[in-house]
């Protein structure tokens, strides 16, 4: 059932933790502060975020009616004084940093905290406090130090969670499964009103309020996502590195462009639409654990960033939305588009691209990956040699934008390039190819698409896609929602397609659907038994 806002006002993983928790040595709230908050603030769960090998991310945000429909969380207007601690150990003994931020309403009182002085490729636990209340303990994880090659590195990637279509079960089990690290590739919350966007299933619980096109339903919807206690789990496990797509804003918005530019009844104009976008990136920053270079400035927000760890992985984390040109044929699938080729058009913009083959250049990791948001290899319906049915909004509506990205890590000799993607709500496993129309055409990279957590409902169970037959590159398919747990070594990367039958009902197991393997230095997927 859909939470209302006044049973949210103590409901939360925060509840009662204070009699755990005797002898908590922080500040509290002074007179000049006002009198201290009556209720738990802590409703929407603890995150961290992108790491590095002294520190990382810690992020709150305080809200004591999440659903409250300015978007304010029911906070008074005024800042709040938030004490954390950091500790080596789950129970909080160990102490290793603590400090104070102050909770501001024009940051809806969230609270960004960037740690440095920790020990490199170490696990730590820590909590907020503010007055007598005490949030939920959180984990997270320093990346080795720069020269270092750990033995292993366990990371789980997750897009698409539409919150009508399904309970966030999946997020629990991704949970379970103790990840070193998560990445969320997009669609992290959906901007549709209620029973808007239906799935096939049918909807199982509401969106709370009006689409999202201000930053008060973008700061309300994002706190609804927050109240889920499915997801607080996920954010707790480990540190997170995010990126958007495209519904954290408008559906299949490009740059300035808006999905409806050229419908009368939206009346979407460009006007329009860059307020829109500026309220929807602020919202983000204010509930992502990202660092202080993220924060947006009107309708900009720079979140492609490069997370590495040790020698092992380089986590290039990218933003096809942004920067691109506008989509070609109307953002949906068509025949025979001969611009699609134009050299000129970018899914990247020119600085991102630079970035990312600069950054190519100077990787000395054993595996370099792409965490992005869009279908990377060419997937083409129609059977006919003369004859291609792309869609536009993926890699294949900007073939000469990919062919610069893949000539790219060729050129710099990457030694394994695999591209993680969300986006399309089902589970795929794609050999990259310096050609997708030539069957002779060399291998040259892998990519690992994760379906949703919810969106599009339970799924059919489907291992097939007719369009396999005639792309012999398209190694996998499965109509199934979950998620992706790979290991990494410096031997190999494993890729389990971790999957639930259903999620229109709570509580569903999870099993692994598939597995992959990359061996070091051999290009291609290979089916694990």
């Amino acid at each position: 059932m859909t939470p209302s806002r006044r049973t949210l006002l103590t409901a939360g993983l925060g509840a009662g933790l204070v009699a755990a928790v005797p002898g908590l040595s922080v500040a509290t709230p002074t007179s000049a502060q006002g009198a201290a908050l009556t209720a738990n603030p802590f409703t929407l769960g603890v995150a961290s975020g992108d790491p590095w090998p002294d520190g990382f991310v810690l992020w709150t945000r305080l809200a004591l009616e999440p659903l409250a429909e300015d978007g304010l969380g029911g906070m008074p207007n005024r800042p709040v004084q938030v004490a954390w601690e950091v500790a080596e150990d789950e129970g909080m003994r160990k102490v290793v940093k603590r400090g104070v931020e102050h909770a501001r309403p024009g940051s809806a009182h969230s609270v960004h905290v960037e740690l440095h002085g920790l020990r490199p490729g170490r696990e730590y636990w820590y909590r907020f406090r503010t007055g007598m209340h005490v949030s939920p303990v959180g984990r997270a994880l320093t990346t080795p130090a720069w020269g270092e090659t750990p033995a292993a590195l366990t990371m789980a990637f997750a897009s698409c969670s539409q919150y009508e279509h399904g309970f966030f079960t999946a997020y629990r089990r991704l949970a379970e499964d103790r990840p070193d690290l998560v990445l969320h590739l997009g669609d992290y919350q959906y901007e549709y009103r209620a029973r808007t966007y239906v799935s096939g299933d049918g909807n199982v619980r509401d969106h709370d309020g009006p689409e999202t096109v201000d930053l008060a339903t973008y700061r309300l919807r994002h706190a609804q996502y927050k109240t889920d206690e499915d997801l607080q789990a996920a954010h707790a496990v480990a540190p997170w590195l995010v990126v958007w797509d495209d519904h954290e804003v408008d559906n299949n918005w490009a740059d300035e462009i808006p999905e409806n530019r050229d419908a009368a009844q939206w009346n979407d104009t460009t006007e329009r639409f860059r307020a829109r976008r500026s309220a929807a990136f602020q919202a983000y920053w204010e509930n992502m654990p990202l660092r202080r270079p993220a924060m947006p400035a009107g309708i900009d927000m720079q979140i492609y960033r490069r997370v590495q760890w040790g020698q092992l992985a380089n986590f290039h984390m990218m933003d096809t939305r942004q920067y691109r040109d506008d989509q070609l044929a109307g953002d949906g699938w068509d025949k025979n588009v001969e611009e699609r080729w134009d050299a000129s058009r970018s899914i990247t913009g020119d600085a991102q691209e630079k970035w990312l083959i600069d950054g190519f250049r100077s990787s000395t990791a054993r595996w370099d990956l792409l965490g992005q948001q869009v279908f990377f290899a060419e997937r083409d319906r129609a059977q006919a040699p003369d004859v291609d049915d792309v869609s536009m909004d993926g890699w294949d509506g900007y073939a000469a934008s990919r062919d610069r990205i893949v000539r790219g890590w060729q050129d710099a000799g990457v030694r394994n390039p695999v591209v993680l993607t969300g986006d399309v709500h089902r589970n795929w496993a794609n050999d990259i190819k310096t050609d997708f129309q030539d069957p002779d055409a060399p291998v040259v990279g892998s990519e690992l698409v994760c379906t949703s957590i919810t969106s599009t409902g339970d799924g059919s169970g489907s291992v097939a896609d007719g369009a396999m037959a005639w792309n012999p590159h398209l190694k996998f398919f499965n109509d199934q929602r979950g998620y992706v747990r790979t290991t990494i070594t410096k031997d190999a990367m494993t890729a389990d397609f971790r999957v639930l039958d259903r999620v229109t009902t709570p509580g569903a197991p999870v099993y692994t659907k598939a597995s992959f393997v990359l061996e070091d230095g051999v290009r291609g997927l290979q089916r694990r038994a």
